[in-house]
């Protein structure tokens, strides 16, 4: 499945950033197709409005869970300002990831 322009753009910042060893970007858009809430509709036409993240990195060294998810949620304002609804973060070191 080809990435659309929002992913590459969470992928370009993220990868720009923090460099990551791993960096798994998936659209869940389509589970929540149909879903409302008190905005509006939570999915968005074409997708690219829900997505799980996992990312290794060695910039996550010495940092807790919700650091991590702070900083990426930092690098990505802009998104989730606009056109992303929901970002499920599974952020781990290389050693975690190898764990």
């Amino acid at each position: 499945m080809t990435e659309g322009p929002i992913a590459a753009r969470i992928r370009a910042k993220l990868t720009e950033a923090l460099h990551p060893a791993r960096l798994e970007l998936d659209d869940d858009s389509w589970r929540h197709a149909g879903h409302h809430h008190e905005g509006g509709m939570d999915a968005r036409p074409g997708g690219e409005s829900h997505f799980n993240l996992l990312i290794v990195a060695s910039a996550f060294e010495g940092q807790g869970r919700l650091a991590r998810q702070r900083a990426v949620n930092a690098l990505l304002a802009e998104e989730l300002s606009g056109p992303v609804h929901a970002l499920s973060i599974r952020a781990l070191t290389p050693a975690e990831a190898a764990e």
